[in-house]
This record gives C-alpha cells, structure tokens and sequence, in this order.
C-alpha cells in the first residue's frame, strides 16, 4: 500500500480514473519539489459553496496539515484566500498564522495584486490544496458547473510566474487540474469544463484534505520524521473549521463532514497513513 493508495481509497467520484496520467509516485515527486525549494511557501485554499454562502469543509484542514508540517521544517508559511475562508485559517492556522486575504475583483487588477503580492513575499514554492481554478473561459465553475466567478478571487494569478507548485484537487475544476485538462472531460463523473491552471506537480485524492495529508506523509518519509497531525489534534481541527462557519461540500451544511465522509471516516485515511510511516 502507498500513499497513493491510501488517498485514493473510498474514491467516489472517479478522481482515481485519471491515475494513468500522472507519476505512480505522485506525492513523492510532489513532496520532494517541495524540499527542493526551501524558504516561503504560499499555500491557497478555500472554496465556495454557492447554495450555503460560504467556504466548504475540504481544503482548510489540509492546508494548515501542510502549513503546520513546512513550518516544523523550517519554512516561513503564508496563507491566501478570498474573503470567504480567511477567518478559518486565521483562527485555525495557529498562533503565528500569516494570511493574506486576496480580494475579489475585475482580471486585470487580480493580475496587478498578484504580481505585488508576489514580489513582497518571494515565495521559494506555492501550492494550492483545493482551490476553484479558472476554465478555458475565464469562469469558476463548481461540480455541477454553476458559475461561481463572483464569489472567487483570481488567486490563478499566482500561477502564472515561474515558481515551483503543487496542486491538490479531487474534481477536476481546482487549481493545477490544468494539468490534466484533455483528459478530466472523458470521465463522465468529473467536470465537463475543467481548470486549465496548471502547476509543476499535481496530486490527485478522494477528498482534496486527504491529498494535504499525503503530501505531509510524502515530507515525512523523505525527511525520516512524523509530521503528520495527530487523529485528535485532526478532529479537534475539523470541529472548529465547521464551527467557524464551513459547510461540507455535499450537502451544503454545517456539520462535521467532508465531501460527505464523517470524521471518523476521514480519521481512517490520516491513520492509514500514519501506519505507513510507522511501517
């Protein structure tokens, strides 16, 4: 069983029909560009829930999993979102969490905030961990195609220097899907439209928090050191993420679920993970 294995299992939606098409060891390849690049790292997250208002359960947990993790290798870490989710990881990213709230405005000055944004941190790799990313339209799309433009900042801008990135998605619209654009439209359980963002490396999961967990278990074994959350800091995590307003993205409510997947359904992917390393 690798890493892959183990944030692929209990796929529903068919995210792991595009395995094919990226490196069998994604997450190490992922984890490694990571290492290669030590310094600031940009993590992005945060996406919305058009019937709920607000930003869902998946993506904040797993960013700060991997804030938390960069930070104990050193790393400065830098959190941006829109306006949606920045409460969550201020209050969840941990005492010294920096987060830029990135705002939600025309193409050209997106591109203009971006590129200042950019130049004052200097981030040494940038990931997002699912995060709406732009079709070949120029839109936000969510799973069902509804347009979300308005609600999303155009955090893509990020992506279009030549830094080093790792996206996180488990759909086919999040940033780094770009990657794979040809062929996320053949399967008829993902997007029709999907991202064309694309990033340097690309992680594919069940459930796009499973895929932050991955990338930490990928740092931990390079590293020979557990930086994995705990299962009870993890739970505690997610409470507070729902408390403080996020819905899961399937049913559009406030409760302690995941892409539908209860916490301790979730918890049974962070341990399979931290068996791995004990292995």
């Amino acid at each position: 069983m690798t890493i892959e294995d183990i944030i692929l299992d209990n796929d529903r939606r068919g995210i792991s029909r595009l395995r094919p098409f990226v490196p069998a060891n994604f997450a190490e390849e992922a984890a490694l560009l990571v290492l290669d690049n030590p310094g600031t790292a940009i993590i992005t997250t945060g996406f919305y829930i058009l019937d709920a208002k607000a930003a869902e359960t998946d993506g904040p947990p797993g960013a700060v999993a991997i804030g938390n993790a960069l930070r104990d290798l050193g790393y400065e870490v830098v959190y941006v979102t829109d306006r949606f989710a920045t409460s969550l990881l201020a209050k969840t990213g941990g005492d010294h969490a920096r987060v830029i709230e990135f705002p939600i405005m025309d193409d050209e000055t997106s591109s203009q905030f971006a590129s200042g944004m950019m130049s004052e941190i200097d981030p040494s790799i940038v990931i997002s961990i699912e995060r709406c990313g732009f079709t070949h339209e120029g839109m936000y799309r969510n799973m069902r195609g509804r347009d979300i433009t308005p609600f999303n900042a155009r955090i893509d801008h990020i992506f279009t220097d030549d830094r080093p990135s790792v996206g996180i998605g488990d759909g086919g619209n999040e940033i780094g899907m770009g990657n794979l654009a040809e062929e996320i439209p053949k399967i008829e359980t993902l997007v029709e439209l999907p991202c064309v963002t694309k990033t340097t490396k690309l992680m594919l999961a069940s459930v796009s928090n499973w895929g932050g967990y991955g990338l930490v278990a990928a740092l931990s074994e390079a590293k020979g050191q557990n930086l994995l959350p705990s299962i009870e800091d993890e739970q505690a995590l997610m409470k507070q993420t729902v408390d403080l307003g996020a819905v899961d993205g399937m049913s559009g409510k406030q409760e302690y679920k995941v892409d539908g997947f209860t916490l301790e359904e979730n918890s049974q992917t962070l341990q399979a993970l931290h068996d791995y390393l004990g292995q």
